[in-house]
């Protein structure tokens, strides 16, 4: 699977998730680094089959009344520390990654996984 991280999450949960076999990028990647639009960064992650990994709102909205992204990691988990978020990301991925196999849509809390 391909993850691309939004710019109010760090780049390093990039690795994270590499460390599990699938590759993900970070919007300071694309072209107009963090200052890439949402549609611009739906319409890229359309493209290629990409999911947006968020916590922005904007992008839930979008995905139930549009489609797109068509594949949507929300994380719902307020404001935490870098450690915490990673140790976060590291327990759940296989979970998350499971999901995406029959769901456009999954949400990440801080003690659960909804699909």
């Amino acid at each position: 699977m391909r993850f691309l991280i939004d710019a109010h999450l760090p780049p390093s949960l990039c690795r994270i998730i590499e460390s599990f076999g699938h590759e993900a990028i970070h919007t300071s990647s694309l072209p107009e680094g963090n200052a890439t639009p949402d549609a611009g960064i739906s319409s890229f992650s359309q493209d290629r089959g990409w999911i947006v990994v968020t916590k922005d709102s904007d992008f839930y909205f979008s995905h139930i009344l549009a489609g797109r992204p068509e594949k949507l990691l929300l994380l719902r988990i307020g404001n935490m520390r870098l450690r915490a978020l990673l140790d976060l990301f590291q327990r759940h991925l296989p979970e998350i990654i499971s999901a995406f196999s029959a769901n456009s849509l999954v949400e990440m809390h801080v003690d659960h996984i909804n699909h």
